[in-house]
């Protein structure tokens, strides 16, 4: 069997960097974007056509893991701006649509392929000043079932992970006040490792996952609710 191509977005630091050392170390040929520098090419997930050039380069993608976010404004709603929901939107939620747009129909094609969201718990719960982020995260989540649903008889799983906080360069941007509250929600009262969320995601992007698709898998130190 030929080795297996990855692509993952936000691939310069964080879960993404996690990510694409855990898979290597997994045999697979990994290619990061990001427009942070440290990634493999400086793609930016919302366009369509520098996204679809790219995956014409590589011959394919087997893997693909949408690690590409941002934070958008830490403020509460009422103070927050029509550009900062759009542009909050435009990577967390269209960033994600654009890719799997631009892999899926060859996965779909080759008969196997594996498609990992990161969402967040606060795409389920809702954290306060973080209006944005929040719902950009819930709606990760509604595509993610939608397009497994769609893609269920292909062979290719579409899933996402919802984190609670993980110790990333993101949530260093995050405000204090905000970061304390949503660690205190987590019952093993700590913040999660990027290593430990990479693990969940090499399992989800492996053989061993045949039967789950349209899921959401938590990893929240016992944060999650439901």
């Amino acid at each position: 069997m030929s080795t297996r191509t990855a692509l993952v977005t936000g691939g310069a630091s964080g879960l993404g960097a996690a990510t694409a050392e855990r898979l290597r170390a997994e045999g697979l040929r990994v290619v990061t974007i990001d427009l942070a520098p440290g990634a493999d090419h400086a793609v930016d997930v919302t366009d369509d056509a520098a996204l679809a050039a790219l995956v014409a380069e590589l011959g394919g993608v087997d893997v693909l893991v949408n690690s590409a976010g941002v934070v958008g404004p830490n403020k509460p709603l009422l103070e927050t701006t029509a550009e900062e929901w759009n542009r909050t939107l435009a990577v967390n939620v269209l960033g994600t649509v654009a890719t799997i747009r631009a892999v899926a129909p060859g996965m779909v094609e080759r008969g196997w392929g594996r498609i990992v969201n990161i969402a967040s718990m606060a795409g389920k719960d809702g954290n306060p000043n973080l209006s944005a982020y929040s719902a950009s995260k819930a709606a990760v989540i509604a595509l993610t079932k939608s397009v497994g649903k769609e893609l269920a008889t292909s062979g290719v799983l579409v899933n996402a992970i919802a984190p609670a906080v993980i110790a990333t360069p993101m949530n260093a941007t995050t405000a204090p006040e905000v970061l304390e509250h949503i660690t205190s929600l987590i019952p093993m009262k700590r913040v999660g490792k990027p290593e430990e969320v990479a693990e969940l995601i090499a399992w989800l992007t492996s053989d061993a996952v045949s039967f789950s698709t349209g899921a959401v898998y938590d990893i929240s130190g016992g944060r999650a609710t439901y």
